[in-house]
């Protein structure tokens, strides 16, 4: 295929009218018609015509000055990549780019990829485990070896590929010649005569299995562990991975805040006031904790290292705990005057969250 700018004279930032015009004067200059004694002339005339075309079509064009000849179709290819094979089921490609070739056509085969959850506890995130998980999965057919013929048969050579196990092909919209594995030999390039009596033909069984797969310490509820080679198999292609969607179950005690952990812990009246050292759950067993005296309901306390492991810098985040002061919902007489007897000797001492309330108070009716 001839450059279309040289053919009709022109350069590549030539106007519209300049093509038009240019190819109006070679049409009529080597019209078969004025030149009945040439016998180029009528060659001449379809090369011309056919530079016109590409050049006077915008669409063409761009792609003829992106991709040259191969943007626009040519004898050695066709399409951007000048017909060079390519196997996109070899390619990982998803999102809106793998919907966009989705429809245009090209798809993808089955990579073999197999997904599977389980549910851990929130110590086993925390501190990492080796958990059992049990899940079913293709296998090459034992009896024939994975090519679904009976013993003894023969293959016979794919008549769809020519025993090539590769067929190519274009697609009319998105201008690229593909190459893919041949669908009725699976790319092996031949094809079952007497099919295996396990597999029918298959080549392919599904089993059960368990494997053993290693939970790293602080991992969080969704994240997710691979496991190559230990998917499905393919065909004509490599085995696929076992993905496992980690699951952690909800804590009685505490909840995750990144590498925190936070709990809360309920105190007395006379704790929070007057201050007390007192027994606090954490990830490590039973530890203590001191409250400092007038603390308030709310007030988060932090018990530093007694987190998760931090699984990119190392060490462990916090434990912070948040005081809920009780307050006594069921009180005998001599509960009732005690209190009473306590109120009167406050008197008119305010406390601090009083204090800022009434503050703002004052502010709001000024």
């Amino acid at each position: 295929m001839k450059d279309p700018y040289q053919v009709l004279g022109v350069d590549r930032h030539s106007t519209a009218d300049q093509i038009r015009s240019a190819f109006k004067k070679l049409a009529a200059k080597h019209h078969p018609d004025k030149n009945p004694d040439d016998p180029d002339a009528t060659q001449r005339f379809k090369e011309i015509n056919a530079a016109y075309q590409i050049l006077s079509d915008p669409k063409k064009r761009a792609m003829f000055d992106r991709f040259g000849p191969a943007g626009v179709g040519s004898r050695t290819g066709a399409g951007p990549f000048g017909g060079m094979p390519i196997d996109f089921g070899d390619l990982h490609i998803d999102g809106l780019f793998g919907e966009l070739l989705e429809v245009l056509g090209i798809r993808f085969g089955d990579r073999g990829d197999v997904q599977t959850e389980i549910s851990i506890d929130f110590e086993e995130a925390a501190f990492g485990c080796t958990k059992q998980v049990s899940y079913n999965r293709t296998t090459s057919c034992k009896t024939c070896g994975g090519n679904g013929a009976a013993r003894g048969s023969k293959l016979a050579s794919c008549g769809a590929c020519g025993g090539r196990g590769r067929v190519r092909y274009q697609q009319g919209v998105f201008p690229i010649a593909v190459e893919r594995a041949c669908s009725r030999c699976h790319g092996s390039g031949r094809v079952v005569q007497t099919p295996c009596d396990d597999c029918k033909g298959a080549g392919l069984t599904s089993k059960q299995e368990t494997i053993e797969v290693a939970i790293p310490a602080g991992i969080e509820s969704g994240n997710s562990r691979r496991v190559e080679g230990r998917g499905n198999a393919v065909r004509g292609k490599k085995v696929g991975d076992l993905e496992v969607i980690v699951r952690v179950k909800p804590h009685d005690l505490f909840r995750r805040d990144g590498d925190n952990i936070i709990c809360t812990l309920p105190v007395t009246f006379a704790q929070a006031a007057l201050g007390d050292e007192v027994e606090v759950p954490t990830l490590d067993g039973r530890g203590l904790m001191r409250i400092p005296s007038g603390t308030q309901p709310g007030t988060v306390l932090r018990i530093r290292g007694k987190g998760l492991p931090r699984r990119v810098v190392g060490g462990r985040g916090d434990q912070l705990v948040s005081i809920h002061v009780e307050v006594p919902t069921e009180l005998n007489t001599r509960q009732r005057e005690l209190i009473l007897e306590l109120a009167g000797e406050l008197g008119e001492t305010v406390q601090p969250q009083r204090r800022t309330f009434m503050d703002k108070l004052r502010a709001l009716f000024e």
